[in-house]
Parts: structure tokens; C-alpha cells; sequence
């Protein structure tokens, strides 16, 4: 039976924030009402950006980009192409259909790209410049024909990083942003914002609770709460490396969860003491510490068939497996965000470079739901056509007696006047075919 050696202080808070919820919904009626007067508002107020208009003139962007040293436009062009690789296989894996199901009738489905997508890069507490490339760089391999984003500022004045990964992703409208009245803005519209049909990409509480909100008046890519990370190893590994891949987690926030499984109790208790040597040493330690304090797990376990069984409850953003056999992880487990398979790779390398995508489920979301990619970006529409009078006819008269179980004897008709145009029978309105 699992027995922790390090709890969490702090249970999983399932509870929704009232007063935050009545905030964001107070700021997302001002914004809809008010307009671009609104948001100039709020971003003046927040941010501590005052601009006629808060889309980036060529002239900005270009100074952006130019800006970039050398190295740092390469680093940057090279995680964007490995991004773009791993969503291009998987735009091509993604297939429209059409079969013959019966005689002359034909089934089909197209994966059509939503048209207006806004993509959200948080940048307030870090400059996070990978999130424009697994939200625009997704959403324009999937095909979508405008791709907008929003991010703040950086203390005050624009982020060149993060402009210049937004444009060299290919966003088409790139806007210094932040906060509710950027979501508000782009799922509205404003007089100087033409509204899109989807949002995209992570943020803090506030946004993950004005996206929340406004799902059903535009598509969402997923719920997105407070990075998470796991561990799962054994004595193939020491404790340093373990301790290093959760703080490096826990440093995205004081309540984000960072769990350990093991079936080493050696193991387990060498990472809480390099843990607690390299809080002394990590410049976040201040974030990293009430995280790992507060939200930080140490789970021993009996044998690997323990670990999957608590990882697949804990159900957690990241899982990073360092054990003799990785493989077996793989194909057993099944609630988790994204898999981090032997020491050699890292959670680091999935956030920043690697090619998958990090914007990935949360609060045991990996339940039900993958990470966003290609996919998220399209809509699986389906279609039919009837090619013969026979087969009118006959899927009719099934489907006009099934109607008439339900009652529903308008339906019936739908199906009776075809049995009558197109296969010759004399069904009385309102009647079951025979």
C-alpha cells in the first residue's frame, strides 16, 4: 500500500473563487460594453500601458525582431521548426472520410480549420515565449486563416521576445495586451478588434476564468489551472536528478503541485534532502519553496503497478518516468498531460523545444482530455448523401417507424415524403411506414 513520506499541506482546492468569478465577470461586462474605450481602460490600469491602439504597428514589430541577437533568433527558429514538424505529422495523421454504407448511401466527415482564432502568451511574472509557438504555430499548420494574439507587457513596455516569437510563428494581428481585457477584447471584439470564434493558449487565474466564462460564446482550448509535475523513478536514478526535474516545475508558481512517486525509499529520502540543499541555491527558490511546502508529495510505493495505479489517480499535467523499464509506463498508463520517458528527456525540453506541445490539462482534466494540438484547431463536420431513389426509400421507412415510436410525427414526414417520391408507396400522413 502507498505511504507518503512528504504530504501536502494544502489539499487540492476544488472549490471556484467567488469574488474572482464576480471580478472577471465584472471586467468582462465592461469590456463588452465598453469597447476599445474599455480595454484602453483596464490596460492603463493593469498593465500601465497607455496606447491609442494596442495592435503593434510593422514598424514595432520589426524593431522586435531586430532586436534579437543572433543566437537568440536561431533558438528560437529552431524550437518553432520542431514544433512545427511534430504539428504538421499531426495535421497529416488527421483524415477526412467518406464511405459507401449501404447501397448509394454515402457517409463522410471534413476537418475544417475554425477560421478566427486568439491566441493568449502570458508574459506578466516570466516572458513566456514558447506559448506563442504551440498556440499560432499549431493553430496555422492547422489551417486557420487569421490567428491573433494578445500578451502584456513586460514592467511596463513591450516584450520584444515574446513579439518577435509571436511574428516569426505567423500571427496575423499581434496585440500588447494583458489579462481579462485582452480575452474580453478578442472574444468580443471591439470597434478595432474583429471578434474570433476560438481562444487559445494559457494565463493566470483571471484569464483561465474569463476563458471559463465565455465558453459556449467562442470554443476554448482547454482548462488550464496551475502547472503540475510528477515523478515517477526508481534507483536507476539519484536524488539530485529527481529534486532538480520538481523544482524546476515548482518554480512556475507557489501553488503548483510537484509530486514524487518511487518505490525506493532511499531514493526518496536523498531527493528531499537535495530538494531542500538546492532551495538554498535556485534564485526562484522563494516561489519553488512555498510550493514544494505547500503542494509537494513524496509517495513510496510497493512495486511499479502502485506507481501507475497513484499516477493515473493523481492524473497530473507532466509525468517524467525514470525507471529501469519506461516502457512500461507507457503502455499502461492513462491519465496524465504529456509522458517524459528516461532520464534523457525533461519537462524543460516539452515546455520550451522538443516539439510537443505544453499547453496541456490540469486538475485531473487528463482524465477526459489530451493537450491542445493540431486537433483543437479543426472542426470534425460530418455529411451525408443519398444517391438513389431505393435507398431513400428504404433507410425511410425505418426511419419513419422509429419516429413514430417517439412521437415525433413530424419527423415521420420528413421520412414519408420521400417513400412516396421516391419509392412509390402510398404512406398516410402522419402514419408509420410498413
Amino acid at each position: 500500500m502507498a505511504r507518503r513520506l512528504k504530504a501536502a499541506l494544502r489539499g487540492e482546492d476544488s472549490t471556484q473563487d467567488a469574488a474572482l468569478t464576480r471580478t472577471v465577470e465584472e471586467l468582462l461586462a465592461q469590456v463588452e460594453a465598453g469597447g476599445d474605450r474599455a480595454v484602453r481602460e483596464l490596460a492603463n490600469k493593469f498593465d500601465g500601458l497607455d496606447r491609442n491602439s494596442y495592435r503593434l504597428s510593422e514598424a514595432e514589430v520589426r524593431r522586435c525582431v531586430e532586436s534579437l541577437t543572433k543566437q537568440q533568433r536561431e533558438d528560437i527558429e529552431f524550437a518553432q521548426e520542431q514544433v512545427r514538424n511534430f504539428a504538421r505529422a499531426q495535421r497529416a495523421a488527421v483524415k477526412d472520410i467518406e464511405i459507401e454504407t449501404l447501397p448509394g448511401v454515402i457517409l463522410g466527415h471534413k476537418n475544417i480549420p475554425i477560421a478566427n482564432v486568439g491566441c493568449y502568451v502570458p508574459g506578466g511574472k516570466y516572458p513566456l515565449l514558447a506559448s506563442a509557438h504551440m498556440s499560432v504555430l499549431t493553430a496555422k499548420v492547422a489551417g486557420c486563416d487569421r490567428v491573433i494574439t494578445c500578451a502584456p507587457p513586460f514592467q511596463g513596455e513591450l516584450a520584444p521576445l515574446i513579439v518577435a516569437a509571436q511574428y516569426l510563428a505567423g500571427a496575423d494581428e499581434i496585440y500588447c495586451l494583458g489579462g481579462v481585457q485582452a480575452i474580453a477584447a478578442m472574444a468580443f471584439g471591439t470597434e478595432t478588434i474583429k471578434p474570433v470564434d476560438m481562444l487559445a493558449g494559457p494565463g493566470n487565474a483571471y484569464v483561465a476564468e474569463a476563458k471559463r466564462l465565455l465558453f459556449g460564446r467562442v470554443g476554448i482550448d482547454l482548462f488550464a489551472g496551475p502547472t503540475e509535475t510528477m515523478v515517477i523513478a526508481d534507483d536507476t536514478v539519484d536524488g539530485e536528478m529527481c529534486a532538480t526535474d520538481l523544482l524546476g516545475q515548482a518554480e512556475h508558481g507557489v501553488n503548483s503541485p510537484a509530486v514524487l512517486l518511487t518505490t525506493s525509499e532511499k531514493l526518496a529520502r536523498d531527493t528531499i534532502r537535495e530538494i531542500e540543499r538546492l532551495l538554498q541555491i535556485l534564485p526562484t527558490r522563494e516561489i519553488a519553496r512555498k510550493a514544494w511546502d505547500d503542494y509537494g508529495e513524496v509517495i513510496l510505493c510497493e512495486d511499479d503497478d502502485e506507481m501507475v495505479h497513484e499516477a493515473d489517480r493523481i492524473a497530473s499535467e507532466h509525468v517524467q518516468v525514470m525507471t529501469a523499464d519506461p516502457g512500461f509506463f507507457l503502455e499502461r498508463l492513462k491519465n496524465y498531460g504529456s509522458l517524459f520517458l528516461g532520464a534523457r528527456t525533461t519537462v524543460a525540453y516539452g515546455d520550451k523545444v522538443i516539439g510537443t506541445n505544453h499547453t496541456l490539462p490540469t486538475k485531473k482534466a487528463a482524465r477526459y482530455t489530451g493537450g491542445l494540438w493540431v486537433g483543437k484547431f479543426l472542426k470534425t463536420c460530418t455529411y451525408q448523401r443519398v444517391e438513389t431513389d431505393e435507398a431513400s426509400a428504404m433507410i425511410g421507412k425505418h426511419c419513419s417507424r422509429l419516429c413514430i415510436m417517439e412521437g415525433f410525427v413530424g419527423h415521420a414526414e420528413q421520412a414519408n415524403i420521400r417513400i412516396r417520391r421516391f419509392g412509390g408507396l402510398n404512406v398516410p400522413y402522419g402514419a408509420a411506414a410498413e
